[in-house]
């Protein structure tokens, strides 16, 4: 298995799945007494991205992990937050989604399916103006510097107004990117950043894991010895923010994303937050703060469906990666569009009128990453762009990792991962 190469620190942290998987199962009960779910921050950019939408009662939820130090108003996190956080200051992180799952959940409930997208892949962007393609952590963060450029330029002044807009279009971008990758529906989708994951973290009192073997990582702050072992809201955004000294970086991470919604869900089972209405009080409350979540979900009917599918089989599979290149000194994951679209759309039972002519042209733009026209993403307002060297592109992309053969997480089970 040939191993990434490493570049740059970011953070990277499997929040948006913890957050939509503490609504859900906090929300079954809090409906079942009677309570009425709302606060929520909404956001309209499905329609914006103009996705196809599921037939027959199955839906798909695309699960965002923002990777950005400030608050929903643009302002930036207090300073003794981002030292919890170990997540460097306000300046580091910018506005990349550097967790993107989509989850498949049928009708019947009885097979949950979840793809892990590797926060480097190469793609061809919808709904991004300056760039035709980029890594797809970067449509976020590219969209919401195009917006509000255009927005200054027209007098907006308003912080407040101008990350509310631009984040929406931002939203819209991720997910019309996603949809035209996998060529699946995209029903429902949840962001959260940062801060919204320590919050839930912290609420949970702790989550248990399970290492194969002891770590130690100055980037992330994970320091941790081998065996199962009870985190904290600090240490478990260490766990899941990891990539140096993995083998596969990045992509043994999502392994262990994986595995600590495995420790949230038997956590939740432990503390009984089940049948405790103060319990859920407090969930919900961190949850209205950090989560944004699409217009005209049914959150009562989710909730309701969570409760059905809690015992179900939850299988996740990380996205393949064909080879790894350098695009403008930046390492990327070669994919293969097509091949991507055919294992998700088997997997779903679903695909998307004319996904497989989008497929063809995105697989023959990307066999050539040096044909590839694309120019830098737009900087915030104010800032000087410096000199940079023309466009370069590694000449021989290296192998990519042995393609991941899926996950099952089963009610109780904690796995064991690097």
């Amino acid at each position: 298995m040939s191993s990434r190469p490493s570049s740059g620190r970011g953070a990277r942290v499997a929040i948006a799945l913890l957050s939509v998987l503490v609504l859900a199962v906090t929300g079954t009960v809090w409906w079942s007494t009677n309570l009425v779910i709302g606060g929520f921050n909404v956001s309209r950019a499905l329609a914006e991205a103009k996705v196809a939408k599921s037939t027959g009662g199955a839906k798909n939820i695309l699960l965002m992990g923002l990777d950005t130090r400030k608050d929903q108003n643009g302002d930036d996190l207090p300073s003794d937050i981002l030292q919890q956080l170990h997540a460097g200051t306000s300046d580091n992180g910018g506005y990349n989604t550097n967790t993107l799952i989509l989850m498949h959940i049928p009708a019947d409930g009885k097979k949950v399916t979840a793809f892990s997208i590797p926060r480097d892949d190469y793609v061809t962007f919808a709904g991004v103006e300056s760039r035709k393609k980029g890594k797809i952590k970067e449509a976020y963060g590219t969209r919401k510097a195009e917006v509000e450029d255009k927005l200054v330029a027209q007098g907006v002044s308003d912080r407040k107004e101008l990350e509310s807009k631009a984040r929406e279009s931002a939203r819209a971008a991720t997910i019309a990117t996603v949809g035209k990758l996998v060529g699946v529906p995209i029903d429902h989708f949840a962001e959260v950043s940062l801060v919204g994951f320590y919050d839930l973290a912290q609420t949970l009192g702790g989550v248990e894991v399970c290492l194969n073997n002891p770590v130690r990582d100055s980037y992330s702050g994970a320091a941790f010895p081998a065996g199962r072992q009870k985190l904290s809201a600090a240490q478990s955004l260490a766990f899941v923010r990891q990539r140096h000294g993995l083998a596969d970086g990045d992509l043994d991470r999502t392994h262990r994303q994986q595995a600590f919604i495995a420790g949230v869900m038997v956590q939740l089972q432990k503390q009984g937050v089940f049948g405790d209405v103060r319990k859920l009080q407090s969930l919900i409350a961190v949850a209205q703060k950090d989560v944004v979540v699409s217009d005209g979900w049914d959150l009562q009917e989710f909730a309701q469906q969570a409760g059905r599918i809690a015992g179900t089989n939850l299988t996740f599979t990380t996205l393949p990666v064909r080879g790894y290149a350098t695009v403008n000194e930046q390492a990327v994951n070669i994919i293969d569009p097509a091949a991507i679209r055919a294992q998700v759309q088997k997997a779903f039972g679903q695909s998307v009128p004319g996904s497989d002519e989008s497929a063809a042209s995105d697989e023959s733009s990307s066999s050539s990453a040096a044909s590839d026209g694309a120019t830098q993403a737009p900087h915030p307002v104010g800032y000087t762009k410096p000199a940079s060297p023309a466009m370069t592109v590694s000449p021989t992309p290296s192998d990519g990792p042995t393609p991941d053969a899926g996950t099952t997480l089963r009610g109780g089970q904690i796995p064991c991962v690097d």
